[in-house]
């Protein structure tokens, strides 16, 4: 794992959090709450890649 990582995974916060405030003030707050939900959903299938990644280390380590 590197910094690539972290700073992807902040990317998509910060254009998240700036997309829902914009659909916050326009008053479209169910848009906003699918939107967050994607962001959650990205970031977990970054996520996931990671620890597959970590279980194929582990699995290589032990010999399993």
């Amino acid at each position: 794992m590197d910094v690539s990582l972290i700073l992807k995974i902040a990317g998509v916060g910060v254009l998240v959090s700036v997309v829902v405030a914009i659909l916050n003030k326009s008053g479209r707050d169910e848009q906003a709450m699918l939107i967050t939900v994607a962001g959650i959903l990205v970031v977990m299938v970054m996520l996931v890649e990671e620890i597959g990644m970590l279980f194929e280390s582990v699995q290589s380590v032990f010999g399993f």
